[in-house]
């Protein structure tokens, strides 16, 4: 039997900007901010709080994702119905620790409907999915991200599939999905790139080729799953140098 004294685990580093979004909700609660209210500016919250525009926004993204704020284009950042008052570090990581489930779980599944929709896609379905394309083209061109548009193509391709279980499965994970859409898709240049890998999905499903359709699905998942944004252990330790040069 090991009689050795048993050590505390080692301290987690809090990167710069889980702070910056554990103090965004103290400061939402301190004020009485309720669902639908809008935070002020990001330049203005980011001079108020000390830190960079480049920070702020991984903050804001922090706490999109778990739920907290959403960002609408043309109207700034929202409280939703599930603000928190408690610590949400916690949350920002379980988000984090779940990511590499996520992605699987998502290719797996998306890449067979995907496959299976190039098999039994309808008329129908092809002016759905081409639908979804040229809304994430103008909100992309406004300056949006394209997060509904995104989800909206992934549905149509769903729905071209024709497999209830496959469905079924798709919507049990529909919320952990809209976390990775959400946090890839608020990456410079992702959007952009994410409507390419679509366009490749869609073109193979219209031709009718299950394995090319697969094939650009998994690509597209294994690109738009990169999300580093909010999992570079270091990050926060950077951006503290940088802030304070």
């Amino acid at each position: 039997m090991d009689d050795s004294p048993r050590f505390p685990r080692p301290v987690l580093r809090t990167r710069l900007y889980e702070q910056v979004a554990e103090q965004l909700t103290g400061w939402i609660a301190e004020n009485g901010l309720r669902a639908g209210d809008r935070l002020p500016p990001e330049r203005e919250l980011a001079v108020r709080l000390g830190v960079s525009r480049a920070t702020l926004s991984q903050a804001l993204v922090a706490l999109e994702v778990i739920g907290v704020v959403v960002v609408r284009h043309g109207d700034g950042t929202v409280l939703t119905e599930r603000a928190r008052t408690a610590p949400v570090i916690e949350a920002i990581r379980a988000h984090a620790d779940r990511l590499p489930e996520i992605i699987e779980a998502r290719d797996a599944l998306e890449s067979k409907l995907a496959a299976l929709a190039a098999v039994r896609r309808t008329d129908a379905d092809v002016v759905a999915i081409q639908a979804a394309l040229a809304a994430m083209e103008r909100d992309i061109a406004a300056g949006g991200r394209g997060v509904e548009a995104d989800e909206q193509f992934h549905g149509a391709v769903t729905t071209a599939a024709r497999s209830e279980l496959l469905g079924q499965m798709m919507a049990a994970i529909h919320d952990l999905i809209r976390e990775t859409r959400i946090e890839s898709l608020s990456q410079p240049g992702r959007p952009k790139d994410s409507l390419a890998g679509h366009r490749k999905v869609a073109e193979a499903i219209i031709a009718g080729d299950p394995a090319a359709a697969a094939q650009a699905m998994h690509e597209h998942v294994m690109l738009v799953s990169d999300v580093a944004l909010l999992r570079e252990q270091d990050r926060g330790t950077a951006d503290q140098r940088v802030e304070q040069s």
